[in-house]
């Protein structure tokens, strides 16, 4: 324990909101004595406590690390904006919460970047640690800095902070790569000559190892790696995730977190391949575990936290295929015991009266559906594959079974919408009203229908990769004629922060420009971006203005298909030629049938030793 900082806590504490977020001490953390280890990480992730800690892959890779003999992994979140005051005030640097230990003692920070909003938030925990944010400030093999995470397959925008970054799943690289900063430790590597190293491993890449060139246009011209270098960094995966490691004595928070529940990942990847959904490609090939393994668990789970809910969770839950036989056990074991139980990501075309009825066992508040667009045309242009006629009978059979309250979720601004398919949302949601009255099993509660829009991003590895964004104003338009077709009392609506969707269209698609923004913005105070108690647009824009980089670059203008795309020294796993196929399948509103009604040649097959998806 570091005797400072124990010293100045007390006095600090009781001045902000929420302390218990930087206390640490919870149950099950894991503590280990300094002495006894080669090589301490700070696990950082950029947002609040009760985010991170309802993060699976920072539980998994927290566990995974901790089981190394010699390595000690603590935990490590952005403090709120209160606590970041008193820090600095105090002059009390970013610690770590298991031994309140500062970050900057540690040889390796590793970052969860999950959200472009948070990139702010990075340079906050490096500031706040007194370490240089700049990873070429960063001289010596001390507080190497490197990042996994959603946000890494465009990894350019964070290009100029992070000494490398860890692509895919990090169950087994993670411990490789520690293993490899252990032996350049040891061998007296300079910090150069160990990015060289750990640029072996198979997931890992290395900035500052690729040179990008540009077009006088601003577009890019190539990207050339240095010699030894590889041309493309194809992510990791797990190839049988029942014999991976899962936190079944997870560490219980010390107060309430997003998700204050048990969390049981049923399988990886997802069989349907929306256009717009990143992580329905990037997730790829899908992986299930067996229902024994997961009960196993559950079970183990539960009885360890004492949690009173556990989440059935994937890209899409009910494409499970072992999900009866792991409900049936479930449900029997949690309605014993007064445990909920929760299966989101539902789809329309595949909820069962089976499944609603073991549901109302344990559980019966809301559903949630995602229909994304109000017609059919624009469903099939997104390859939802999911018909109004599926919408409206699963709603019949929740409504029958007791249901009064649907959450809705659509998209604005997908390519090819036209105000046609907007009015379609209002109409789709007064046939699911008409529904309710015609099936409602009990009326006298009413129904609520949530319907709710977000703003398309068009992510990099989509189908969508090359698309345009459509302004600010004219989601807010659609958004206002959307609400005009919305006239019933029963039903309640809420749309997305625009600006803030515009900026992370920009910080999703950017390349290696966008660091200097990233850090003015910083510089003018931007911080906790994705909470909209800090969210500050202008900020951003005189930022962009300060760097001379023109926001509609990344935006309105759109992607060519020959265009070189900052992120194409990355592989996912998913061909760009199938990308292509799929573009063009959407303008003619084309579906591609999911994994399980045969492969569409997406290419994901090959990083599986057999190459068989298990769909």
């Amino acid at each position: 324990m570091n005797e400072r900082i124990e010293a100045l806590l007390p006095r600090i504490l009781p001045r902000v909101q929420k302390p218990a977020r930087y206390v640490g001490g919870e149950y099950n953390q894991t503590v280990k004595d300094p002495a006894t280890v080669d090589t301490r990480v700070a696990f950082c992730f950029p947002d609040t406590y009760e985010i991170g800690m309802s993060n699976l892959g920072l539980r998994i890779l927290y566990g995974i690390v901790n089981r190394m003999d010699g390595v000690w992994c603590e935990r490590v979140f952005t403090p709120w904006g209160d606590m970041e005051n008193e820090m600095r005030a105090a002059g009390l640097p970013l610690f770590a919460l298991e031994s309140h230990d500062p970050v900057a003692d540690f040889d390796m920070i590793a970052f969860s970047v999950g959200y472009e909003m948070s990139y702010t938030n990075i340079l906050t925990m490096l500031d706040l640690a007194g370490i240089p944010i700049r990873a070429a400030d960063r001289k010596c093999l001390h507080n190497i800095v490197f990042a996994g995470g959603a946000c890494t397959y465009n990894p350019e925008p964070l290009a100029d902070f992070i000494d490398f970054f860890s692509l895919g799943e990090g169950e087994e690289s993670t411990v490789e790569i520690v293993n490899c900063y252990r032996q350049a430790k040891r061998r007296g590597l300079s910090k150069e000559d160990f990015l060289w190293e750990v640029g072996k491993i198979p997931g890992v890449y290395v900035p500052s190892h690729y040179i990008h060139r540009c077009n006088a246009d601003g577009t890019l011209a190539a990207i050339e790696p240095l010699p030894g270098a590889p041309k493309q960094v194809t992510k990791r995966i797990v190839q049988d995730l029942d014999k991976a490691w899962y936190p079944t004595e997870p560490i219980v928070p010390m107060t309430e977190i997003v998700h204050d529940r048990m969390n049981l990942e049923v399988m990886r990847g997802c069989i349907r391949g929306c256009r717009f959904c990143q992580a329905g490609y990037t997730y790829r090939p899908v992986r299930p575990r067996r229902p024994e393994t997961l009960y196993e668990q559950a079970v183990h789970a539960l009885e360890f936290s004492g949690d009173s809910e556990i989440t059935l969770s994937s890209l899409s839950t009910s494409d499970y295929k072992y999900l009866e036989a792991l409900t049936d056990r479930l449900t029997d074991y949690c309605a014993a015991r007064n445990i909920n139980m929760s299966v989101p990501s539902l789809r329309a075309d595949n909820f069962s009266r089976e499944l609603m009825l073991k549901l109302q066992k344990v559980r019966k508040s809301g559903l949630t559906f995602a229909p994304e667009a109000g017609t059919q045309r624009l469903r099939d242009a997104i390859n939802k594959n999911v018909t109004e006629e599926d919408i409206l009978k699963t709603c019949e059979i929740a409504f029958a079974g007791g249901w009064n309250n649907v959450k809705l979720y659509f998209m604005l601004g997908l390519p090819t919408e036209t105000d046609e398919d907007v009015i379609g949302i209002g109409d789709l949601v007064y046939k699911i009203y008409n529904t309710w009255k015609a099936h409602a099993s009990n009326k006298k509660r009413g129904v609520r229908i949530h319907v709710a829009t977000a703003f398309f991003v068009p992510k990099p590895f989509t189908g969508f990769q090359w698309e345009r964004q459509i302004t600010p104003e004219e989601y807010l338009r659609r958004c206002r004629l959307l609400k005009e077709h919305l006239n019933n009392k029963s039903v309640e609506y809420n749309y997305h922060e625009a600006k803030l969707s515009e900026l992370e269209a920009v910080l999703a698609r950017g390349d290696r420009r966008l660091g200097a923004v990233i850090e003015a913005a910083w510089r003018r105070g931007a911080k906790l971006d994705g909470w909209m108690e800090y969210f500050d647009y202008e900020k951003w824009i005189a930022a962009l203005d300060d760097c001379g980089v023109d926001r509609t670059f990344y935006t309105t203008r759109g992607f060519g298909p020959d265009e070189v795309l900052p992120w194409e020294t990355i592989d996912p796993g998913v061909r760009k030629d199938f990308l292509l196929r799929e573009r063009t399948r959407a303008y003619r509103s084309e579906i591609t049938p999911d994994c399980r009604h045969g492969c569409a040649g997406c290419g994901a097959n090959r990083l599986l030793e057999g190459g068989v998806c298990d769909g």
